[in-house]
């Protein structure tokens, strides 16, 4: 890792950056920069910001509602943030202290007199009262302490503990800790699986793979108790990132597997598809009864979550698994190859609940497209600055940061000037900005990766149907709805009704998404065009938004009969449906600016006219990119394998003849189409020009 002051410096700088651009303090920033990473890395698969504070007492957030994991885990979080640029130690003292404050929360929740001194609109009542309910049905209790403090040297960790009979696991996030994640990319540390510390020892494996094979790949069968305990273990880290969205998206445990493990469990192995895993590395041993693995380095499940999730329930409702085997299917992948391997072996793979295309959309092009957009597209000038920016899409998490790895400090500055850093925005903002204008504005408030995973299939349907509408026309649109976004948080804020620490994302959300719901209704669209020429919201936009902010507002904050967290409360379809209901009396000069869904339909298809312009000059371009020997090649394989329309050959065989015959744009976009469905069918030719990796 880079030296730790030099490190301090950038994520202060990059918290105070996001703290002025949104709004909030520097805390609620490093709280929902740092969470971002984590729930990224698996730590957690959301971070909810649930401030409380009192005497001996003090907690900034939780993990979600522990009913909704399979391993009934509840998890806190608290901050130590150190509010100066220079470096500080954190203290095995100041540790222990931050830990005592989360642990005397816990058992206060517990206390209806506590719970009783607390507003009902206070985030802290929320999680009193949401762990309060939740208590007994709670296995274990996950604290997380983040800080932007160097964690002493003298502390060596913090062995596990308990509160009120649960155990209790302790984590600490240091400057160090963040600073390997942000810069590798990886979670906290590598993922050692040891057999021999397992119940049943070593494995029993066959190699499955030819010696000649780049990639061994192992068959195996992993006793239930062995996949039970390694999940307890690691829980969601074990899951490949796109696995992890799809068990969120389905939690309920599959009724079959249920029904064998408990009536069938020898004839598991049998019934079940087992699961699709792949590791980094491989030991083995050669035992009496053939190959066995000993170990497994960053073992990642790619298919076959559901079985996992429905193992591991079994195990802990103190089922027997000692007749329960599953099948393993396992890949040695490097890391190197892990980024562009993993992800094709969880879409390829079969389980019994296959995870659909659309679970995989971080690798889709809609992805490629709209970062070429952002490294190509000058935002327009803004009436206070003289300087045209871009907007960064950051397609991998901390790209932004990787771009400046070995630039000179003149480059360095340049960069940063073309790239401001509060023009930034990640995977999961993008689908947040565009998922609040699809009237399923909760839908946003259930946490980045859940609404993530439902955005993947909105696109992807759409993409498939027409992927001319993902242009720049789009591309300004989607920044045109981050401006908005952005700013309806400093509106929120300014609010006579705001209070610190008020459900502010929540607020935001609702607010955007009564503005959107309004046009709709109303029969006109926004100018977003205009917003994005302008690079700014007018005033009566503003005043709209601080209108449609007190209607979420009213609503939020008096949930229906049997809500009594807000944060819950704001996920419901039932609360939409209620702010929905609300009637405002809109600023009319805001209406004014609102323009006529006929207009809006010729941007829309100006902009999709000039993507197929685009598409067919870039088609075209590759097509002659690879030349005349290898369209033969690919016609000769179709001709083999009965693949291709006569359509599709005749264009072939017009391309053999480059560079004297040339197909057309149109052609050779049929060219390219046709060989992204012969490389489904197994085609061993690809596309390989500056314009497609195919």
């Amino acid at each position: 890792m880079t030296d730790s002051t030099s490190f301090q410096e950038e994520l202060f700088q990059e918290v105070k950056n996001k703290a002025d651009s949104e709004g909030v303090y520097k805390n609620d920033a490093f709280f929902d920069l740092i969470t971002d990473y984590l729930c990224d890395a698996g730590e957690f698969d959301e971070a909810i910001p649930a401030f409380c504070q009192r005497t001996g007492i003090r907690v900034d957030g939780y993990c979600g509602d522990p009913f909704e994991s399979s391993r009934k885990v509840l998890g806190l979080i608290v901050l130590d943030f150190n509010q100066d640029t220079g470096l500080l130690t954190l203290t095995n003292s100041e540790m222990e202290a931050d830990f005592r404050r989360l642990e005397k929360f816990v058992t206060k929740a517990l206390d209806s007199q506590f719970r009783e001194s607390l507003e009902p609109t206070d985030p802290g009542f929320g999680l009193a009262d949401l762990i309060h309910a939740r208590w007994n049905e709670i296995e274990r209790v996950n604290l997380y302490l983040l800080s932007n403090k160097k964690l002493s040297q003298r502390v060596s960790g913090k062995e596990t503990g308990s509160v009120l009979g649960k155990e209790v696991v302790y984590n600490v996030w240091d400057l160090e800790r963040i600073g390997n994640l942000i810069e590798s990319g990886r979670e906290r540390e590598r993922l050692l699986i040891d057999f021999n510390e397992l119940p049943t020892g070593p494995i029993r494996a066959l190699l499955a793979s030819s010696p000649k094979d780049k990639n061994k790949v192992y068959l195996a069968a992993i006793p239930g108790v062995d996949l039970a305990r390694i999940y307890d273990r690691w829980g969601a880290r074990l899951l490949e990132q796109n696995v992890r969205v799809f068990l969120q998206a389905r939690s309920n445990v599959n009724k079959g597997i249920k029904r064998t493990l408990e009536n069938e469990p020898e004839l598991f192995f049998s019934f079940n598809n087992g699961i699709t895993a792949t590791a980094e590395s491989v030991t083995t041993e050669s035992g009496e009864d053939g190959l066995l693995i000993d170990r497994l380095e960053n073992l990642q499940i790619v298919n076959g979550g559901q079985t996992t999730a429905s193992v591991y329930a079994a195990y802990k409702a103190g089922k027997s698994l000692d007749r329960v085997f599953v099948q393993m299917k396992l890949s040695v992948v490097s890391p190197e190859e892990a980024l562009e391997l993993v992800p094709r072996i969880s879409e390829y793979a079969n389980s019994q609940n296959k995870v659909s295309s659309a679970d995989f959309f971080a690798n889709h092009p809609y992805h490629v497209r709209i970062e070429e957009f952002s490294q190509r597209i000058f935002a327009p000038m803004r009436a206070d600055s003289f300087t045209q920016t871009k907007w960064f899409y950051e397609r991998a998490r901390g790209s932004y940061r990787d771009k400046q790895a070995y630039l000179t400090p003149a480059q360095k500055r340049k960069f940063v000037a073309e790239f401001p850093k509060t023009q930034t925005f990640t995977k999961t903002d993008l689908a947040k900005y565009l998922m609040v204008w699809t009237n399923k504005a909760y839908l946003v408030n259930r946490g980045a990766q859940k609404n993530f995973s439902e955005f993947a299939r909105l696109i992807k349907d759409s993409w498939d149907k027409d992927e001319s509408q993902f242009n720049e026309t789009y591309f300004k649109y989607l920044i045109a709805k981050k401006i908005i976004f952005d700013r309806a948080g400093k509106i929120v804020q300014a609010r006579d009704w705001w209070e610190t620490g008020s459900y502010r994302s929540q607020h935001v959300v609702l607010a955007v998404g009564v503005l959107s719901n309004a046009v709709s209704a109303l029969g006109k669209a926004v100018n977003f065009l205009g917003i994005w020429n302008q690079q700014s919201l007018s005033p009566a936009f503003e005043r709209a938004l601080g209108q449609a902010s007190d209607a979420a507002h009213d609503v939020l904050m008096h949930p229906a009969t049997g809500y009594r967290n807000i944060s819950e409360w704001a996920k419901q379809q039932k609360c939409w449906e209620a702010i929905k209901l609300k009637k405002v009396d809109w600023d009319k000069e805001w209406l004014g600016e609102l323009i006529d869904l006929d207009e809006e339909k010729d941007i829309q298809r100006e902009g999709s006219r000039n993507q197929k312009t685009l598409n067919g000059i870039e088609a075209q371009t590759a097509v002659c990119e690879m030349g005349s020997g290898f369209w033969q090649n690919v016609l000769n394989w179709c001709l083999a394998e009965g693949e291709g329309t006569e359509k599709e050959r005749g264009i072939l065989q017009y391309a053999c003849a480059l560079p004297n015959k040339v197909p057309s744009e149109s052609q050779s976009v049929v060219l390219i189409n046709m060989m992204k469905r012969l490389h489904r069918a197994g085609c061993p030719y690809r596309v390989k020009s500056s314009q497609y990796r195919l």
